[in-house]
């Protein structure tokens, strides 16, 4: 696989992610939610609804991991940033070397999303906080204002892909949660934090194939010069 390849691959979620997440911080107030059949996409998305419910587009912004795992308050947002920083450079380096030592195609891949998914959301940390508003409850932020919501490093990472596949709760009987709301599938996450999750579930589940060892491996040959005659056998 060339590195022009990868680079499309990136690419391409890149300007997926960041198109997304554009569009929702400045259309939607933040904790708002929005179906996508009610989107005007076209007059022939009837299939769309479908979905219905169970798949909604929820604006939410997290200071910390995918997912929306957070720690340690402004340092710990300050050391994830750095921490994706240098896993991006680190990144590009490793790519550019599995290419050369010709890994298998679908390594590659795995690896090129989990690299732009890093990169995806690094890109909200280091300069959302720059270039939005703070978004609110009540209105829809702007972009390219005199005054950015926060410093360099300490942007917000959009979120909005929201499943709640199954809505229920637990049975009365049921020990410790009994009666407690349940749902599933609960994470609010993007384009970014998905293209990690396929890249490294890929890798978990193929892995074997990812890293087999070459059958046709040649084996060595020991040269002697002890002489073989009819009497002396060799193993």
């Amino acid at each position: 696989m060339k590195l022009r390849t990868v680079f499309f691959i990136v690419l391409l979620i890149i300007i997926a992610d960041q198109t997304l997440k554009i569009w929702v911080k400045t259309h939607m107030p933040i904790s708002h939610t929005v179906y996508p059949y009610e989107l005007p996409v076209s007059k022939y998305d009837n299939g769309i609804k479908v979905l219905g419910e169970k798949f909604q587009i929820y604006f939410v912004e997290n200071e910390g991991m995918a997912w929306g795992w957070q720690f340690g308050g402004d340092w710990g947002k300050t050391a994830l940033t750095l921490f994706r920083m240098m896993a991006v450079l680190f990144g590009i380096f490793y790519i550019q070397s599995i290419i050369q030592k010709k890994y298998h195609k679908g390594f590659i891949i795995c690896v090129a999303l989990i690299f732009a998914g890093a990169l995806g959301n690094l890109i909200d940390s280091m300069f959302y906080g720059l270039i939005f508003e703070k978004s609110s409850v009540d209105y829809v932020a702007r972009m390219f204002p005199k005054h950015g919501y926060a410093g360099f490093l300490h942007g917000r990472v959009v979120d909005m892909l929201y499943f709640p596949i199954v809505k229920t709760h637990y049975p009365s009987w049921f020990p410790v949660w009994h009666g407690q709301d349940f749902e599933f599938f609960s994470p609010v996450f993007n384009i970014a934090d998905a293209s990690i999750s396929v890249g490294v579930i890929a890798i978990l589940l193929f892995q074997r194939r990812f890293f087999k060892k070459n059958p046709d491996e040649k084996h060595t040959t020991i040269e002697t010069s002890t002489n073989v005659n009819d009497t002396l056998q060799v193993s």
